[in-house]
C-alpha cells in the first residue's frame, strides 16, 4: 500500500522486515511447539527495493537450535508486478527464544 512507502516510492524496509519476522516466528513456534519471542535479528541485508504492487514471498529455514533458542534464516523474494520475474529483496537471521506461560525461557525438546 502507498502508506507503506518512502519518499522514493519504495516499500519501507521495516515493513518487509516485519513480514519476515512474522514468517520466521511461525517457523520457530512450529518447531518449538510453544510461544517464541524475537530476541535478535542478525545480518539483515537489503538486496533490492520492493515496489507497490509487487508480491512478497518469505521463505524460512531453521539454521541453529540451542537450549532455548532457535535461529531462523528468512529470505524475502518479490515477484515484480505483472511479470514472472522474481528477485531477492531482503535476507537475515532471526533469533527466537522459546518461553513458558510466564514469559521465562523454556528448554526446547530437540528429540
Amino acid at each position: 500500500m502507498r502508506r507503506d512507502t518512502n519518499a522514493a516510492g519504495d516499500i519501507f524496509g521495516g515493513w518487509v522486515a516485519a513480514q519476515m519476522d512474522l514468517a520466521a516466528s511461525t517457523a520457530a513456534e512450529g518447531f518449538a511447539g510453544c510461544k517464541c519471542v524475537t530476541v535478535a535479528i542478525n545480518g539483515m541485508v537489503f538486496h533490492h527495493p520492493m515496489a507497490v504492487g509487487d508480491e512478497l514471498n518469505v521463505y524460512t529455514r531453521i539454521v541453529k537450535v540451542g537450549r532455548t533458542s532457535i535461529t531462523i534464516c528468512a529470505e524475502s523474494v518479490r515477484r515484480i508486478r505483472r511479470t514472472n520475474i522474481r528477485q531477492k529483496v531482503t535476507s537475515g537471521n532471526f533469533v527466537f527464544v522459546a518461553v513458558d506461560e510466564e514469559g521465562r525461557p523454556q528448554t526446547l525438546d530437540k528429540g
